[in-house]
């Protein structure tokens, strides 16, 4: 992609207004030292000095998108603690709007804690309470979507089982974006998998692609099963991310497949975040489909060139567009 092309369509990523519903959660780092062994157990004593707190789940994907310099608003579900407070301050000083974050009393805030030791991380903790959202909840979203579509280019759902989205949920906000127009980009898990029908965009990742064909791995049918998989679903673009091997796009053009664009990989953690932000923007900006997953996939090769879970920003992707170019 030339960076002319490229320049005309993130030129218009400032003007998009995306919404983001999901499972939102509290990414927290214990970073520290441990040098002895419990006499309580074999087990490292790690000395904790520093705390660090960052947006997590549907929360990265909104991160990454106001990053890239979009109008962001987010409808997730939390907990009415503390750690509900520190997730919506943090999103709010990236520029996120919050005020449809919904509170629930009955569940806590979805937190991920990872101590990490010497840059290892020794163990994760989750608190979460994963059953369904309450149907008084399902009320409040219907309430928001009617509030807000109108000024709303995109809908991006981020599934991680983690309660908000349900079959009930999923047919409420697909039914209010087709009434508006809406086009629904989809980043989901096994759970729900086949319950996002006639979407514009559906991102699983490869072990959920597997997964969806019962689990069948031979490599030598992935184009005829990912067809196949597209017209189950009725979506218009089935983007498979497949690691090393980059992402697949198929569409009514057929399948075409993008090799990875990283110039060193230190770490992949977020990047899957990171390729559906990036795709959607372009997709709303007018970009081809091959140009939106061209630009998708420089933005997630470049986050993987950093060490932990990095949001992309629109200065990162110029900067790995151009040095492609450059060579």
């Amino acid at each position: 992609m030339d960076r002319k092309r490229f320049q005309n369509i993130s030129s218009t990523f400032a003007n998009k207004s995306i919404l983001v519903v999901g499972d939102i959660m509290l990414d927290s780092f214990m970073w520290g030292v441990a040098d002895r062994i419990s006499p309580e157990a074999p087990v490292p004593i790690v000395a904790v000095d520093t705390v660090t707190h960052s947006p997590g789940g549907a929360g990265n994907v909104a991160l990454n998108l106001s990053k890239l310099s979009a109008k962001i608003r987010v409808i997730g579900l939390v907990g009415n603690d503390a750690e509900s407070e520190i997730l919506t301050n943090s999103l709010q000083d990236a520029g996120v709007d919050t005020n449809s974050i919904i509170k629930d009393a009955t569940r806590p805030t979805t937190v991920k804690i990872r101590v990490i030791a010497h840059n290892q991380q020794v163990i994760r903790t989750d608190h979460e309470e994963t059953g369904n959202i309450h149907k008084d909840k399902l009320e409040e979203i219907g309430s928001i979507l009617d509030n807000v579509l109108a000024k709303t280019d995109g809908i991006i759902i981020e599934d991680y089982n983690k309660g908000l989205l349900t079959p009930d949920s999923i047919a409420l906000i697909l039914a209010k974006a087709t009434a508006h127009g809406v086009p629904v980009y989809v980043d989901p898990k096994k759970e729900n998998f086949f319950a996002y029908q006639g979407v514009r965009l559906f991102k699983p990742n490869m072990a959920e692609f597997e997964s969806a064909l019962g689990g069948d791995d031979d490599h030598k049918d992935f184009e005829d099963s990912g067809k196949e998989l597209r017209k189950k679903l009725g979506t218009e673009i089935l983007m498979v991310t497949r690691g090393e091997r980059g992402i697949s796009l198929f569409s009514y053009q057929g399948m075409h497949t993008i090799v990875t664009k990283a110039r060193k990989v230190h770490d992949v953690s977020g990047a899957g975040d990171t390729a559906i932000s990036a795709f959607v923007l372009a997709d709303l900006a007018g970009a081809t489909i091959e140009e939106a997953g061209q630009i998708s996939n420089y933005a997630a090769g470049r986050v993987c060139e950093e060490v932990g879970v990095v949001p992309i920003t629109l200065e990162m992707l110029h900067e790995i567009v151009e040095h492609y170019n450059d060579h």
